[in-house]
């Protein structure tokens, strides 16, 4: 079903107009052929989230295009349009905007602020499955920070 639909996917953007739907389905068709996150081509999945910025789906699209532009160029950068992201009061104070910089920073190598990040990010959901995540993290960078002091 998932090489049916990637078939879709392929013939539908070469002949149809390009529209948030297709552009979702991109992404996930390029998900889809790498076996992990580390042999994603996140440069290929990039462009579509570009485009996504210019429609309407929302705030989030910009987080996802931060992380996808992480994976493809470093932290850097993407830390840096984090900051201009931030400033948008959708995504100001948001938890997901806050767990973003936590996930930039641990690729840094900043682990104890990426833990500070991941907690606050949990004090910020109202979600339970997410703040268990997010506490998760936190601890993780917690025992980290502690065993490499030993």
């Amino acid at each position: 079903m998932i090489a049916e639909g990637t078939a879709l996917v392929g013939r539908t953007l070469a002949v149809a107009e390009l529209g948030r739907f297709q552009l979702q389905a991109a992404i996930a068709a390029v998900h889809d052929e790498a076996d992990t996150a580390a042999d994603t081509d996140w440069t290929l999945i990039l462009g579509p989230y570009t485009l996504l910025r210019s429609l309407p789906p929302g705030p989030m699209v910009t987080l996802n295009r931060i992380v996808a532009l992480a994976m493809a160029h470093g932290p850097d950068p993407a830390l840096a349009e984090l900051a201009d992201a931030a400033r948008d009061p959708a995504l100001a104070g948001h938890h997901r905007t806050t767990a973003v910089r936590a996930h930039l920073l641990e690729l840094t190598g900043q682990h104890a602020e990426a833990g500070r990040q991941y907690r606050l990010a949990a004090r910020q959901t109202l979600n339970l499955p997410e703040r268990d995540y997010l506490l998760a993290r936190s601890t993780a960078h917690s025992r980290s920070t502690t065993d490499t002091r030993r």
